[in-house]
């Protein structure tokens, strides 16, 4: 059956919608930083970066960047009422003190049991760790928003991570261009599908089983630029 994958945009915009109101959350570099754009309307959500802002806002419009202002990804941010400025070593006492409800990362690989490999794909390239080890273990819940398969195709959903390890058992919920998956008992348990996906389909692209506890929600976003 023909089916079409969730564009980055798709993800980013479901895995905002499961973002607690209240909450403080840090968005991981790259693909993740796409969801603080599509916060709903009438949510308070504070976002950090590991760089030393807390409570910044979506990104300015062309033209209006101020480049003193920016995110650990070199991105312009805004500022929203009542920000704040620190010290790296804050942020990161912040983010090993458990006080950051979420952190939202990109993966490489995200195993059965929760473990995650974001930061290096084998000996390839150069590694790139960041802040990555610190928020996994620092953030009282660990999200990942990902492709769910690589550009050759092959499974990110796997039994077992094969590539270095950023964390161990540390990520709870899947968000990916077919379906979101929660991990729990050291399973796979699938949430949402695209609706023109069969289960079968799903599972031909998915490295490890995947688990159904009672039904399974159509994964259904809007169409988006």
């Amino acid at each position: 059956m023909a089916y079409t994958k969730l564009s980055n945009a798709q993800i980013a915009w479901r895995a905002a919608q499961d973002i607690e109101d209240g909450a403080y959350v840090n968005l991981g570099i790259g693909f993740p930083e796409m969801i603080a754009k599509f916060q709903p309307e009438g949510r308070d959500v504070t976002y950090h970066t590991e760089n030393g802002v807390l409570g910044f806002g979506k990104a300015p419009a062309p033209g209006e960047e101020d480049w003193d202002l920016i995110n650990a990804g070199k991105k312009a941010i805004t500022l929203n009422p009542g920000a704040s400025f620190f010290h790296h070593a804050d942020s990161f006492a912040m983010v090993r003190g458990g006080h950051l409800d979420l952190a939202v990362l990109g993966a490489y690989q995200i195993a059965q049991n929760g473990d995650l490999a974001n930061w290096r794909v084998g000996t390839k390239g150069v590694p790139a760790v960041g802040g990555a080890m610190d928020l996994v273990h620092g953030a009282k819940r660990v999200a990942v928003i990902t492709d769910h398969v690589t550009k050759d195709g092959k499974p990110k959903l796997v039994e077992t991570c094969t590539f270095p390890l950023t964390g161990l058992g540390c990520v709870t919920q899947v968000y990916t261009s077919l379906a979101v998956v929660d991990i729990e008992d050291g399973h796979f348990v699938l949430r949402e599908k695209l609706p023109d996906m069969s289960f079968d389909e799903l599972q031909a692209l998915t490295g490890a089983t995947l688990h159904v506890k009672d039904s399974i929600g159509d994964l259904v976003v809007p169409e988006l630029g």
